[in-house]
């Protein structure tokens, strides 16, 4: 029977996140899976900061899911606490089998239990099958997202 660990994501972690971030049509533009360096720098900032959560899911002893989770104090909607869930990604042979759901959920618990009193995501407008995901989750589509590339 194979083993699923939800954990925090370490440094040996960095290759195979970065291929599953790598791993769609978006993420082929935007990610540099043979240059771990910006990967890396960004991974220690991340775990010295408490209130991010780099997450990866492992069967097996093999990365297999990840998400970022970000816990922002704040002063709207009565000086709430607020998640944010970004990156996730499962990998193919992984896709379907629940693992999404248990992240989520990872997520959702972790943001109760620091307090939040709202998660929210951003979805790519391209990825409809994500959309239906999250709203199979409880999630609502209630605004609209805009970036600035600098």
């Amino acid at each position: 029977m194979s083993t699923l660990a939800i954990r925090p994501a370490t440094a040996d972690d960095l290759g195979p996140i970065v291929a599953m971030l790598a791993d769609d049509p978006l993420g082929a533009q935007r990610e540099s899976p043979e240059d771990l360096a910006p990967y890396r720098a960004a991974l220690d900032q991340l775990t010295a900061d408490p209130n991010q959560y780099l997450m990866v899911a492992v069967r097996d002893g093999r990365p297999v899911g990840t998400l970022q989770l970000t816990v922002i104090p704040g002063l709207s909607r009565r000086g709430t606490t607020r998640s944010v869930i970004e990156a996730v990604r499962i990998h193919a042979d992984e896709r379907g089998s629940g693992l999404g759901t248990r992240l989520i959920g990872w997520a959702v618990d972790e943001s109760r239990r620091r307090g939040c009193g709202l998660v929210q995501l951003t979805s790519d407008a391209t990825r409809t099958d994500a959309h239906r995901f999250y709203e199979r989750l409880g999630f609502t589509g209630s605004h609209i997202g805009f970036k600035l590339r600098l």
